[in-house]
């Protein structure tokens, strides 16, 4: 049974919250009288979570409520694909470009002005399958098979048809430039126009049947179907009225994510997607808004891994400054929770000073972190729609599951600078 008083949520409250935080987030404040707290909303019992998560959940729900009452501000931050919804959105509009032809051609025929990391191969194989095509107009990719199967390739598997890498010389916690790629060949394309595609493609996933399968290229398995995950809508729902900000914090595009977070009640100032540069007609370039020590249009880094973070700082916490990119020492500066579900969101989550949501995709960085749980404010769930089995062996957390800069793949640290034994692995 949820408590109905005021005196037993200060008590929850303080269980909940760290000294640390507390002491950081009332410092130099006169003693007062418990506030005249709303309990904060239930958390709909008819939708099923995973071990004591919805308890969890709802107990940090009600200490939000009264911390939010002190009148402090608690922000949330959620990933947008595979945590919110079921799917890539990213994926989703960029496979509805390719079948409407919707990519529009780069000046002279060049594919590498769409990105600083596409190698001359990759570009050169988009020149042979596609042809050339008029500056700012429409390839043809819907019915030139080879075309698209390019396109395909260099996106899923960061390599041309002929298996050649497509992409090389980016910082690999700061960029994934397959990512970059699919909001750079929206180049050329009012905003409102893209936001109006991306509209299109979304409510053709909604509408498909759940696990519905599509074809492009040679490709015959491609996901076809978005869902929006009914316990995290409602989540986001109970955080809001709880008085948390709610932001989404996404490697897709951003003209992408906004008219999907919409359907969620949120705005679009409380989106962050990968950002790109309007060019002197208001149309979508192939250039990147910087962040942190990287400037507008050098291209090196998105939100993606440590990005993610420097958007954060930067997008909601007004840190415009180089530093941006690292963790915020000031606890009132930070996100009191996050929700995430791939190595993208890592650094993100361990930034949250109290709860942090993952859904589990079997990605090992992430895991590392919330399996080992060693600070207890980790929350793993299982997804909501067709969860993977458990992992048959641990994952490697000790050796080889976190990803460096020049992406070898090193031992994970925790919190204390210590190497992580190995986590999870089906008991015998």
């Amino acid at each position: 049974m949820r408590r109905n008083f005021v005196i037993d949520k200060t008590i929850g409250a303080l269980r909940f919250w760290t000294i640390a935080t507390l002491a950081t987030l009332l410092a130099g404040c006169a003693v007062k009288p418990p506030p005249q707290v709303e309990i904060a909303p239930p958390l709909d019992p008819a939708l099923p979570w995973h071990a004591d998560n919805r308890e969890r959940l709802e107990s940090f729900l009600d200490s939000a409520s009264m911390l939010q009452a002190q009148g402090l501000r608690l922000v949330a931050v959620f990933d947008w694909d595979n945590t919110v919804i079921k799917n890539d959105v990213g994926d989703a509009v960029f496979f509805w470009m390719l079948v409407h032809n919707q990519i529009l051609a780069p000046e002279g025929g060049d594919w590498r002005k769409t990105s600083p990391y596409l190698t001359l191969a990759a570009a050169e194989a988009l020149g042979t399958a596609c042809g050339s095509t008029a500056a700012g107009q429409p390839v043809q990719t819907a019915r030139n098979v080879e075309c698209a199967e390019t396109f395909l390739a260099i996106y899923l598997n960061a390599t041309t048809p002929d298996g050649w890498p497509a992409f090389g010389g980016f910082q690999q916690r700061w960029m994934e430039p397959a990512y970059a790629w699919a909001a750079q060949l929206m180049a050329g394309r009012p905003p409102d126009e893209m936001r109006t595609i991306a509209a299109a493609a979304i409510e053709a996933g909604l509408a498909a049947p759940a696990g519905a399968t599509q074809m492009i290229g040679r490709r015959p398995k491609l996901a076809a179907y978005l869902r929006i995950y009914p316990q995290m809508q409602d989540l986001i729902r109970a955080l809001s009225a709880a008085g948390v900000e709610v932001w989404i914090v996404s490697a897709s595009a951003q003209v992408v994510v906004e008219p999907f977070a919409a359907r969620l009640g949120i705005p679009p100032e409380r989106v962050v997607g990968v950002r790109t540069i309007l060019d002197s007609n208001s149309r979508l370039t192939a250039r990147l808004e910087g962040c942190g020590p990287v400037a507008d249009g050098e291209n090196r880094l998105m939100t993606y891994m440590d990005g993610k973070r420097c958007w954060i700082n930067k997008a909601i916490f007004g840190d415009r400054g180089p530093e941006a990119i690292f963790r915020v020492v000031d606890l009132q500066r930070r996100i009191v929770f996050g929700a995430g579900d791939s190595q993208t969101d890592a650094t993100f989550l361990r930034d949250a000073t109290e709860l942090r949501l993952v859904v589990d995709r079997r990605k090992a960085e992430l895991m590392c972190y919330a399996l080992a749980n060693d600070d207890g404010k980790w929350l793993v769930q299982p997804m909501f729609i067709e969860p993977k089995a458990p992992r048959a062996d641990p994952y490697p957390c000790a050796t080889a599951a976190c990803v460096s800069p020049t992406g070898e793949l090193l031992p994970c640290l925790d919190s204390a600078g210590k190497v992580i034994p190995d986590q999870g692995g089906k008991k015998p």
